[in-house]
Formats: structure tokens, sequence, C-alpha cells
């Protein structure tokens, strides 16, 4: 199955440097060809995991110094610190709505999957959602339900973007392996089963059918088999980071037609030449068995955000070779 996106395209993951949500929104509607909801984490609440505490309106949620804490209650105006966090989101979408006017094709936006979530914020009563199967299963659905109604609001804001819906979980490799710290620091959290981890994934994908769906997760062996069980579309990953066994499921991944949206552009250190970018992705393709001509069809985009960036304009000339470095892989689908 080919790409929805046709041959060349670029995105990025989401995160960028600075606090200047106008000039950063222009940027992307003109750099790349899957533009995106920019997230500025240098911002008070503009983090991913505020964010996400922005789009839950089912759950309450307030801001510890440890970090984001589920109240108990289900008034999410008990609240200061998630009315804040949904107040700049409704400024960035105001932002978005302006600049995006007569825009027409893919645009992403981007959250915090339930796994990273139930292992980042804390219970009423301390530890993590993650130590308690109900309340990371309410989690979940309170997800589910912001992302869904987050997704229909952008539709009325750019009713002519076709949507694509990122959601991030870089904490789920941990979860799985039964490596998140209890809040003692003594001792660590069980390890979540397969299916269980691909059901709560799963209800997060389906609330925002039939937008196109990706989960990115920047680790050496990211369980691309629990994405695609869940039902995404694509997978985001750090080319540099992947194993041997990473590898092969990306292979599985694509020849079922998943979507690869390949991290090769480097987010720190210098600023690499397009063939350099593109070389370990065109060699593992070929090594793992995939045809040439599917190359074409891979999205390319920086290792991972680009919120460390040392600065926007070192973020912007990464996100500037993202078209250039396409272009060579699109060659290399052709030789």
């Amino acid at each position: 199955m080919s790409s929805p996106f046709g041959p060349a395209a670029t995105t990025a993951m989401g995160s960028l440097p600075g606090e200047d949500m106008r000039e950063w929104t222009k940027f992307v509607l003109e750099g790349v060809t899957i533009p995106f909801l920019p997230e500025l984490p240098a911002r008070p609440y503009g983090d991913m995991v505020s964010r996400a505490a922005g789009v839950i309106g089912s759950l309450a949620l307030d801001l510890q110094p440890a970090g984001w804490r589920l109240t108990g209650g289900n008034d999410p105006r008990a609240s200061l610190d998630q009315r804040r966090a949904r107040s700049l989101l409704q400024q960035d979408l105001d932002v978005l709505e302006e600049l995006a006017e007569g825009y027409e094709g893919p645009l992403k936006v981007q959250l915090t999957g339930p796994w990273t979530l139930a292992a980042t914020v804390e219970l009423p009563r301390g530890d993590k959602v993650l130590a308690d199967h109900g309340a990371r299963r309410d989690l979940a659905e309170a997800v589910a339900y912001g992302l869904q109604e987050h997704v229909a609001e952008l539709r009325r804001r750019v009713p002519g973007a076709s949507l694509v819906v990122q959601i991030d979980e870089p904490g789920l490799p941990a979860v799985l392996a039964g490596a998140v710290p209890t809040a003692s620091g003594w001792g660590k959290h069980r390890s979540v089963d397969g299916p269980g981890s691909v059901d709560l994934l799963s209800r997060v994908i389906e609330a925002v059918a039939p937008a196109l769906t990706v989960v990115h997760c920047c680790a050496a062996r990211p369980p691309i088999e629990v994405f695609r069980k869940a039902g995404a579309g694509g997978v985001a990953v750090d080319v540099s980071l992947l194993t041997d066994a990473a590898w092969e499921q990306i292979a599985f991944a694509v020849e079922d037609g998943t979507t690869l949206y390949a991290g090769v552009v480097p987010t720190t250190g210098a600023v690499p030449k397009p063939e350099q970018a593109a070389g370990l992705l065109t060699r593992r393709w070929h090594e793992i068995g995939l045809t040439q001509k599917s190359l074409v069809d891979v999205v390319i985009t920086p290792a991972c955000g680009l919120a460390g960036a040392p600065s926007p304009s070192d973020a912007r000339a990464r996100l500037e070779l993202l078209g250039r470095t396409a272009q060579v892989v699109g060659d290399a689908a052709e030789a």
C-alpha cells in the first residue's frame, strides 16, 4: 500500500525551541509537506504532558512540584493549572486557524499517549497512575475522549485539512519492561503484557478514526508490534537507534502497509549533508530485504523532537534539510 502523502513527504515530531508560536506556525505551514501544530515546551504549560492535561476534559489534574497529578475530582475547573494549559492550547489553535485559512492538505497534531501519561502522572495519594489498573483505564478513556474532541475542533477550524494524529509513547518500552520506578525509588512497577498495552492504546486510536494515526517512539527497540495491533497506520522512529530486531519489525510493518516516519536528521550536533542523513535508511532498507521502490512511501523526519535544539535557527536548518534528504531517498527509490 502506497503512502497517502505521495513521494518526498516530510514532517517533524512537533516540539520546537523558543516561544514564538506565530513564527513557527508560519514556518511549518510552508516548510514541510505534512504541517503540524507546533509544541513549544519553553513556554509555561507548553510541554507534552501539559498539552495532554489541556486536552483532557473528563478528569481533573493539577501541577505539583513533582509533576502532574490526578486530583480525584471530575470537575476540571478545580485545577487552575489545567485551565492554564487549556487556555494556551486554545491560543495556539487560534493562531493556527488564522494562518491556515484556506489551507488544504495533511495536518498533524501530537498528543502524549495513555501509557506514557500513566507512567508520568501521579495518583491523588502518590505513586504513578500506572500502579492502578482502574485509574490507568480511566486515564486512557479520558485521553481518547479529549483527543476525539480536539480532532473535531481542528476539523472545524481548518476544514480543508486531512488530519494526522501522532500519539507520543516514549515511555511505553519502560512500561513493557517493568522499568518504571515506584514512588519510593526502591522498586519498579510491574510490567504490562502485550495484550494489555494494545487495549489502552487502541482505545485512543479508535477514538479518532478515520484520521490517519502514527505512534512515535524513539527507542532502540520500539514496540512496533504493539503499535500495529493497536491499529496505528504509521510508526515514527529514530533510525540511528534501531537494533537489528527492530529493523526486522520495521520490515514486517512496511510489508503490511504501515507508513514509516523515518527519523534521519539528527536533533543535535553538526547538520549533515542530505546524502549523510539518508545513508543509514537507504542502506538498511536494502539489508532487510525491502524493495528500493517502496522507499518512496517513507516520510522523512528529524530523529526526535527539536525542542532541545540550541536555537530556533538551528532547528529551522534541520527542518529545511528534510526536503533535500527526502529527495535523496526518492532518487534511491528510483535507482
